[in-house]
């Protein structure tokens, strides 16, 4: 049976986040949704990287096998079933072993930190009306790039047998009025971007050194890290898959 992958991208409002759930509405509820009511046959979806409620990405994926050669002129009825907040960019043949979560090398995150009130950021960035120390910052985001341990960042109600994560990619920029965090990794626990991101801006704040965030940084206690960062202001940008996978 041929197997493919549904490239998606979203807004978190509104949406219980990305995996299914029982009496929720999440991104991947939806679109099987869509999928029975265009097709009048149920779809089975797996994830590739579940984001948490209110969370944004601008590209994410689940893999499906279809019982023919998927009609790619569906692509658009599909979105025109499917809420405005929800879109369907691709559905690419893949080998039929390919599987959307396990073959991801990479994924790409952004966290968007505004310290100037902006209605047209209100909903995608993290308010933060302080001024923040970017040179401490920018120590931060190194050390995490060159650190391989998270168990103090992730949330407990997981079922994740290693706590290690490879970061490529950690620092800070600027970008349309905001104060932007870039982090690449091979995976990331439940809440390690957000928990990174708040953490960080307290060492921006003076609230704690830079002794302290490695002492954090070090431990396996999660009480020690903050969690404080909204999900408003986090995307999922780019989860990355070897390309000889797509036929």
């Amino acid at each position: 049976m041929p197997r493919y992958f549904l490239e998606v991208f979203y807004k978190g409002d509104g949406l219980s986040g990305f995996q299914v759930q029982d009496n929720a509405i999440t991104v991947q509820s939806e679109i099987q949704k869509a999928f029975t009511i265009y097709f009048r046959k149920n779809v089975f979806l797996t994830g590739s990287s579940r984001t948490d409620a209110g969370v944004h990405a601008l590209q994410n994926y689940f893999h499906f096998d279809w019982h023919e050669e998927f009609p790619q002129k569906a692509i658009y009825n599909l979105n025109a079933i499917l809420p405005l907040g929800i879109v369907i960019e691709s559905v690419r043949h893949v080998t039929p072993d390919a599987h959307c979560r396990f073959q991801a090398i990479s994924r790409e995150y952004r966290y968007y930190i505004c310290n100037k009130k902006n209605p047209f950021l209100a909903d995608r960035s993290w308010y933060l009306p302080y001024t923040l120390n970017e040179s401490l910052l920018a120590i931060c985001a190194e050390k995490i790039r060159n650190h391989t341990q998270f168990e103090a960042f992730s949330k407990r109600n997981t079922q994740v047998k290693s706590f290690q994560c490879l970061i490529a990619e950690s620092k800070w920029t600027h970008q349309d009025d905001c104060l932007v965090y870039h982090v690449t990794g091979n995976r990331f626990l439940r809440g390690m971007v957000r928990a990174l991101v708040s953490t960080m801006v307290k060492v921006g704040r003076d609230s704690i050194d830079l002794d302290e965030f490695n002492r954090i940084l070090n431990c396996k206690d999660l009480s020690e890290a903050d969690f404080s960062a909204p999900a408003k202001g986090l995307f999922l940008v780019k989860v990355s898959h070897p390309t000889e996978i797509f036929l």
